[in-house]
């Protein structure tokens, strides 16, 4: 799959509307920001980066009220990820530094239209994302970003956000403390796969050489999970719309419910990439 290349402002990545809508490379300045897909591999992981619509991460037996959606992860008996990265979207418009996608989904109890811009330019790297709920009823939705980092030996994250939440075996919350987010290197989140509340929208990546802030506004900007696997050299740090399973964790919810959209309505949310080289080309770190 070639996909779509666009560039500007010094950022270069390749879309894969065949392939979910999703990143097999992003690039700033010659570096990777994201790892590589290899060629011709699917999105979902290690690599690249993928939309997670219209639920992020896990629902529990695949429950959503009355319904029950497909379990695409039988070893825990939950449906993870949504419905979007599976499907072709469309190209609405293409050109050198920008790229308009569109899909229409029908998969009940969801019928949805969604819409992803994604631009290159000089004051960063935007995906700016619109689901509309094009159905009859009123229905729980979500929304989610999951970007497979690269993780260099001196790789640093930093982020605030009001809670941190335990999990189980199958990386469903149970509980949640207060927290007031994360400063530091492997130490701080080497092993994680843990879900964050309260996040400002805001978090920042340090690698040796370059500094990546991952700035998100709208729906996007209220819940950050967070995965680095020890076996791994990746970091996925993912804005989301709320907190895994929220429909089905009553007394968690409050931290990250998902959005009831009314037949028309429509959850909206952006993410802006911006990446700064910390010295010259060429010079010392």
């Amino acid at each position: 799959m070639d996909g779509i290349h666009i560039a500007g402002g010094g950022w270069e990545a390749t879309v894969q509307p065949a392939d979910g809508a999703g990143l097999t490379r992003l690039r700033f300045a010659g570096q990777d920001i994201l790892v590589p897909a290899p060629d011709g591999a699917r999105l979902g992981g290690p690599f690249g980066a993928f939309w997670m619509i219209p639920w992020a991460n896990r629902l529990d037996g695949g429950r959503l009220g009355p319904h029950r959606l497909p379990i695409n992860r039988p070893q825990d008996g939950t449906a993870i990820h949504g419905l979007s990265r599976d499907r072709a979207w469309t190209v609405a418009q293409a050109a050198l530094d920008r790229v308009a996608l569109a899909q229409s989904v029908e998969a009940a109890p969801y019928r949805y239209a969604a819409h992803l811009a994604m631009t290159a330019a000089e004051d960063g790297f935007t995906l700016n994302l619109a689901v509309t709920n094009t159905g009859q009823d009123p229905t729980p939705f979500g929304a989610g970003w999951h970007p497979w980092f690269v993780r260099p030996p001196g790789t640093r994250l930093a982020f605030r956000a009001t809670h941190r939440c335990t999990h189980d075996a199958r990386c469903l919350p149970v509980s949640a403390a207060p927290t007031a987010g994360l400063d530091g290197g492997e130490d701080a989140f080497l092993g994680l796969d843990t879900h964050f509340a309260g996040w400002g929208g805001a978090a920042r990546i340090a690698w040796p050489g370059l500094d990546l802030t991952i700035a998100a506004t709208g729906a996007l900007a209220t819940n950050l999970q967070v995965y680095a696997p020890p076996a791994q050299p990746v970091l996925c740090v993912e804005p989301s719309s709320h907190l895994p399973d929220a429909p089905n964790r009553p007394d968690l919810a409050p931290l990250g419910p998902m959005r009831v959209l009314a037949p028309g309505d429509v959850l909206t949310g952006v993410i802006r990439l911006t990446a700064e080289c910390s010295h010259p080309p060429g010079g010392a770190a």
